[in-house]
């Protein structure tokens, strides 16, 4: 984050023009129309002669989010880890266990969170309390730029200050009612939007951070850069959660085949399940377990080792998980992720744990 991202987090401003200078100090810095950087801006003497002071709207914001007792924000270092995923699954979890759920989709270019929860083509209302969340189960809400596009396939090309706009509206217009966690499902990456979120959030107390990854060296660099993020804008981080940490599935969901000497492949799953069923019945209660990514390094549990967070637990790649997220679905309900759901839900009570 550079110097100017950090004097905004100080200044509790990041409304910044869209045809601000590059380095602009925010317009309710006290150096606003009057610093290097202001020089030649078109927006220069308005800065200069705005009333400076916090923004009105953390106030409300503040207001709002006073009914919500856990807030925790979902990071990644890097696309493609999972983290919306984890998100939906911990929303699930939460909801499962009779606590009232907010599930907040900030993804603002890839809004995926309706899809996962089953939700696609809905729309929002409001009222007089303001927005209404999307209700998948009377305990669980859900808010989403996904549910006020015209069409899923539609791409979102903001510029920072309209998506910071719409984060602030999200959390200002909402009504969530009494929650017990509101669940946050962030961008990847340590973008302006991530410092919007924390600026608004920090003001009405926020829980922390849970940072998805996984294995390989190429997730944990770019998570190195999340947690030293969350460090500098003071974000406590309640642990780091490694996905795809290896796949894993029964042995009776493997297909098997044979290659000739040609290359060609011969499927003879029918016949080597058959094999065991006779042979050796025990080895079909067995899961079949593989590295998918390069682990040498000590994974996810040394990064957290090294760098003073905590580690909340290994899940493992799990096709069925992918089918529950593709579907809607809690991968809770029933007994098809036999590998994820326990992992998922080892991780979920030591987050409750270290919330109590």
């Amino acid at each position: 984050m550079g110097r100017a991202e950090e004097r905004e987090m100080e200044n509790g401003n990041h409304e910044i023009p869209e045809n601000a200078n590059e380095h602009c100090p925010g317009p309710q810095s006290e150096s606003a129309g009057k610093s290097d950087a202001c020089a030649g801006c078109p927006n220069q003497e308005a800065c200069a002669s705005a009333p400076k002071g916090p923004d009105p709207d953390l106030v409300a914001i503040s207001e709002r989010m006073a009914t919500v007792k856990h807030k925790i924000l979902v990071l990644s270092g890097k696309g493609g880890v999972g983290k919306s995923t984890f998100s939906a699954q911990l929303s699930f979890a939460l909801a499962g266990m009779d606590h009232q759920v907010g599930l907040l989709d900030i993804d603002i270019c890839g809004p995926s969170i309706p899809k996962m929860l089953g939700l696609e083509g809905q729309d929002i209302h409001q009222s007089n309390l303001g927005w209404s969340p999307i209700y998948l189960e009377s305990n669980l809400g859900v808010m989403s730029i996904g549910f006020m596009l015209p069409h899923p396939d539609e791409a979102v090309i903001w510029r920072g200050p309209r998506k910071n706009g719409l984060i602030k509206q999200f959390l200002k217009d909402v009504h969530w009612g009494e929650l017990d966690y509101l669940v946050v499902d962030a961008p990847p990456g340590t973008s302006d939007e991530h410092i919007s979120i924390v600026q608004f959030l920090l003001a009405s107390g926020i829980d922390g951070a849970i940072i998805v990854t996984t294995p390989q060296q190429v997730s944990l660099i770019d998570v190195r850069k999340e947690i030293s993020f969350c460090k500098k804008v003071g974000l406590p981080i309640l642990g780091v959660v490694e996905n795809m940490s290896g796949l894993m599935l029964p042995i009776s969901d493997v297909g098997f085949a044979k290659l000739s000497e040609s290359g060609e492949e011969e499927d003879v799953t029918e016949w080597a399940l058959n094999y065991m069923k006779t042979h050796a019945p025990e080895m079909l209660t067995l899961f079949v377990r593989k590295e998918v990514f390069d682990s040498s390094g000590g994974g996810a549990a040394r990064m957290c080792s090294e760098m003073g967070v905590p580690f909340l637990g290994k899940v493992p790649m799990d096709p069925q998980l992918c089918k529950a997220a593709e579907e809607g679905r809690s991968c809770f309900t029933d007994k098809k992720c036999i590998a994820s759901a326990p992992a998922l839900r080892r991780i979920i009570e030591k987050l409750i744990v270290s919330q109590e």
